[in-house]
C-alpha cells in the first residue's frame, strides 16, 4: 500500500490480495448500511453498493471493484430482494434491477479507473510534450 501524492488518498495494489480484501470489507459495510436503509422503508436494493463500488475501484483498481461487483448480486438477491433469506425466481422488476446495477456498476469502475489513472499521470508530473505539434507545419 501507498500513499497518493494528490488528496493524500490510500492506494492499493490491483490484483494484490489486499485489495481482494477491501472488497469483501467494502461489500460487507455497503450490507450493513443496505440492512439499515431497508429497516427504514427503502426499496432501492443496490443503492448503498454503488457508491462503495467507486471508492473501491479508485482505491484498490478495477479488478477488486469487479470482485465486489460481482459478489453483491447474490447478496442482495438473498439478503435484500423479497422473500428475505431466501433463492427464489426473480420477478420481472427484480431482474431489472439487477441488470441496471449491472450497468451502472460497469460505468462506475470505468470512471473510477480513469480517475485513478489520471491521478497518476498528474502525481508523475503530468503529460510531457513530445516537441512534434500536429498543428505546425515544418515545411
Amino acid at each position: 500500500m501507498r500513499r497518493a501524492g494528490l488528496f493524500g488518498v490510500l492506494r492499493v495494489r490491483p490484483w494484490s490480495w489486499q485489495a481482494f480484501l477491501l472488497g469483501l470489507a467494502v461489500v460487507a459495510m455497503s450490507a450493513v448500511l443496505q440492512g439499515i436503509c431497508v429497516a427504514l422503508g427503502a426499496k432501492l436494493y443496490f443503492a448503498a453498493f454503488l457508491p462503495g463500488l467507486f471508492v473501491l475501484a479508485f482505491v484498490a483498481g478495477a479488478p477488486a471493484a469487479a470482485f465486489a461487483a460481482l459478489l453483491t448480486i447474490p447478496l442482495v438477491w438473498w439478503a435484500f430482494i423479497p422473500p428475505f433469506f431466501a433463492f427464489n425466481a426473480l420477478t420481472s422488476a427484480s431482474a431489472d434491477s439487477i441488470n441496471l446495477f449491472c450497468l451502472l456498476a460497469i460505468l462506475l469502475i470505468g470512471l473510477a479507473d480513469l480517475c485513478r489513472k489520471t491521478v497518476t499521470i498528474i502525481r508523475s508530473g503530468g503529460l510531457k510534450p513530445s516537441g512534434k505539434s500536429a498543428a505546425t507545419n515544418p515545411q
